[in-house]
This record gives C-alpha cells, structure tokens and sequence, in this order.
C-alpha cells in the first residue's frame, strides 16, 4: 500500500491524534485522574490549531478524492480556531452536573469526529467522499446535540436535528444519483469540463443544492434551526453556529465553481433569490424572538444569506471576502455565546429579560456582548464592519447594485435588533430575578479575551485580508 497519500493529510492525522489520545485517556483514566481532562483536551487541541499553520502540504491523494491546497489548509485553521473557543466555553457547563461530568470525554471525542468530517467535507475532490464527510460530520452533532439527553428541549432538538438531516442527506444522494447518470463520473475535475445546461444536470444540482443548503440554514431549509439551536447545550450551539456553517460555505463555494462554474448563469438567479429571502426573514423573525438562542438563531440565518453575496460573485475578490468574513463571524459569534454560556451557567436563563440592567452587575460582560452584536451588525470601526465592506464590494464589482441596495438596507434592520440586546443590558432596569454577579471560569474568559481583542484588531490589520487573498 502507498502510504504517501496520508502524508497529504497532516491535518487530519493531527487530529487523530488528538482524538486517539483523548479516547485511551477517558478509558483508562481513572476518576481522580479525569479532573485533569479538560485542560489535557484545550491543550491538545490548542496544540493542534498552532500547528496547523505551519502545515504545507499541497496535492492529491487516493487518485483525486482528496485534494489539499492552501487555501483548503487555511480553511481548515479557521474551523479549529473556532472549535477551540468552542471547547473552551463549553467546560463549566461540563462540570455543573454529575451526570454531565462522568461523559466529559465523550463531549471532546465526539467533537473531534465531527471537525475530521468537516475537514474532509472542505478537502473532497468527489462527490461521494464529499457525501461521506458530511454524514461523519453529521451523526456526531445529532450525539451532541442531544447531549443533555434527561432534558427534554435537548432530546427533541437531537431528534429533530437527526431527522430532517437523514431527510437532507437522501435528497443531496438523489441530486448526485443524477449528476452520475448524466456525466458518469463524481470526481470534480471531471464534471468541470462535462456540466452543461441540460434538464437532467439542472435537476441534479437543485437537489445537491437543497441538501448542502440546509447545513448552512439557508431559507427556506432553515425551519430546523431555532429549535435546535434553543434545545441543543449553549456550547454544542455555538459550535453550530460557526463551525458547521463556515464548512458548509466552503464546501459550497468550492463546488460551485470547481463544478458547477459553466452553469453559473443558471444557479446565479436562484441563489440571488435565495439569498435575499436568508437576509431578509432572519432579521424579521430575530426581531419577534424573546430567547436568546432562538435570536442567534435567526441572526445566524440572516448572517448566511450574507456570506453567500461572497460566494454568488464567483470573482477571487468574492472568495476572499467569504473566507474573511467567516473568520470575522466565528470571532463575533463566539464572543456573544461565550456570554450567554457565562450567564446561563450561573442563572439557568436563556431569556433576553435575563439580561435586562447586566451592566450594572457585569459590566466587563455586557461590554463583551456589545463588541460582539456591534462586530455582527457591521458597526465600523469593528471587524464586522470591513468583513460586510468586502462583501458588498465584491457583489458591487459584478455589478449588481440593486443585490447591495436590499442588503445595506437589510443590515439597517439587523442594527436595530441588535440594538435590543444592548438596550437591555444598558438601558432597561432589572427585573426581581435578576443576573447576579457572574462567576465564569478561566477558559471562558481566556477565550471572551482573545475573541474581543480579535473582533477589535482583525478588521484593521490588512495584512490578514491580503495574505488570505494572495491563497
């Protein structure tokens, strides 16, 4: 056998280390042993995430199935840097129960197996390796999900969740049943040059689309998310929220063009419509939402409609402001559920109303979360500013002016209920039940730290948007 395919897949067998060490760990450590778990699992991991940005490795391997490239490795950093804060965030909650403490290292495992499914999902080079990624992606988020399985919100939204994605999965397998009959090859390379204008093709990539379309939330394959983001532990839902989206867009961002680039004039029309309809009923319905999971919720829907206004443009401007305003969202995003984990854990409330006068008993935690909704919202001089600045001007280069009118007119409306959070921790008085001081822990507010410093430095440091423009 050649073993000099794997030597292409550094990053994946760093990441089976990781998880082969965790998994001997919780099997043979002993309880007095495990209290050290934790902080073994954030090492490792953050071990894994430095390492990954001295990895070059460059080529195809298993006869074009896997394809490593640059850009596909700095893909994969994005998505670790994101499940470390991740992980990070997720300890205290780990530890408040029992129950919760003696499967502490199922948490990390199983998180591990799903970012190796999402690594493969970004370096696939056919269709059904890229089908096969998604599914090991997939199952290990249902586990997580459902994690806090004797709580009822957390078993309906795993079986929610393992639902409709065995419904997702069966429609993107149909879509591919009709891309092989047509073309008679799965690999990438191939169909480039074979994808034509044809019913049987067109077909095949609506269904592929739906499928893929639903990891990312977009409208109208969105109606799983608020539920599952409410009912899912506050960890798991922010790992969804930016880990398992951000792979969602590359993947479709590579296939798009990589595949499917001689029908743009065909997809272009559908995925304006769609986006817009994404942009539009995630602000109108986070505005209704008075629980702030379901918020995020459809704000995470509102923030995939704009990220696709990167891909839709289909120009090396376009895919470099994708990239870049995903690794801005991971940083904002997980810098508001860094708070809401801290408050949750110490109150047990998910409620906007929860956060009602928090500045006066957290200051340094409303300040967090405002630097955070103000980094979504695209407030200057916040990262989330310039990552919306190059996305409109990439939709703008192509010409399509109007696509930029509905979406700076769309980030109004989002300013506005993104206001509400801020209103209510700085302005509206508490109510009986209160927030108290909150007491998080040190990884918590390590990664609150570093996630505001990065949503405060990143959009003025250049030098990050160049270096991911010249991959």
């Amino acid at each position: 056998m050649d073993f000099s395919n794997f030597l292409k897949m550094q990053q994946e067998a760093g990441l089976m280390v990781v998880f082969l060490i965790l998994v001997i760990y919780d099997i043979f450590g002993n309880y007095s042993s495990k209290r050290w778990f934790r902080l073994t699992a954030c090492i490792l991991f953050g071990i894994h995430t430095v390492a990954g940005f001295f990895v070059s490795s460059e080529g195809i391997a298993f006869g074009g199935m896997y394809v490593s490239s640059a850009m596909t490795v700095m893909m994969k950093n994005i998505l670790n840097i994101a499940t470390c804060f991740a992980l990070m965030q997720s300890g205290q909650w780990l530890n408040s129960e029992p129950a919760l403490k003696q499967r502490e290292g199922e948490f990390y495992t199983l998180t591990t197996v799903t970012l190796l499914g999402m690594y493969l999902m970004i370096s696939a080079g056919n269709f059904m390796m890229l089908y096969i990624s998604i599914e090991t992606a997939a199952l290990p988020v249902a586990c997580l999900v459902a994690y806090n399985k004797y709580k009822e919100r957390s078993a309906e939204a795993g079986a929610k969740f393992i639902l409709i994605s065995a419904l997702s999965s069966g429609v993107m397998m149909f879509g591919l049943s009709y891309i092989y009959g047509a073309m008679g090859t799965l690999y990438f390379n191939d169909l480039s040059s074979l994808v034509t204008n044809v019913p049987m093709t067109l077909l095949g990539f609506v269904f592929f689309f739906a499928g893929l379309a639903f990891k990312i939330s977009l409208v109208p394959f969105h109606l799983w998310t608020a539920d599952v983001y409410e009912g899912a532990p506050t960890g798991v839902t922010a790992y969804l929220s930016v880990v398992s989206k951000g792979a969602g867009c590359f993947v479709l961002m590579f296939t798009l063009y990589h595949v499917f680039g001689n029908i743009e004039i065909v997809w272009y029309k559908m995925l304006w419509g769609l986006s817009v309809a994404t942009i539009i009923i995630g602000n109108l319905f986070a505005i209704r939402q008075k629980d702030i999971k379901r918020f995020f919720a459809f704000s995470s829907i509102s923030q995939a409609g704009y990220i696709m206004l990167g891909i839709m443009s289909g120009t090396e401007q376009g895919m470099t402001a994708t990239v870049y305003y995903v690794l801005v969202y991971l940083f904002s995003n997980l810098a508001a559920f860094g708070v809401i984990t801290a408050v949750e854990n110490q109150s047990g409330r998910t409620d906007i109303a929860a956060y009602n006068g928090l500045y006066k008993s957290n200051p340094k935690l409303a300040f967090v979360m405002m630097i955070a909704v103000f980094s979504l919202a695209g407030i200057p001089p916040l990262a989330g500013f310039m990552s919306k600045f190059f996305i409109f001007a990439a939709v703008a280069a192509k010409g399509d002016y109007l696509l930029v009118f509905i979406a700076l007119a769309n980030t109004v409306v989002s300013l506005y209920y993104y206001l509400l959070i801020v209103r209510a921790m700085f302005i509206n008085p508490p109510d009986e039940k209160a927030v108290a001081k909150v007491h998080t822990d040190n990884y918590n507010k390590i990664s609150l730290v570093l996630c505001t410093v990065a949503i405060l430095l990143v959009g003025l440091i250049s030098g990050i948007y160049g270096y991911i423009n010249e991959l």
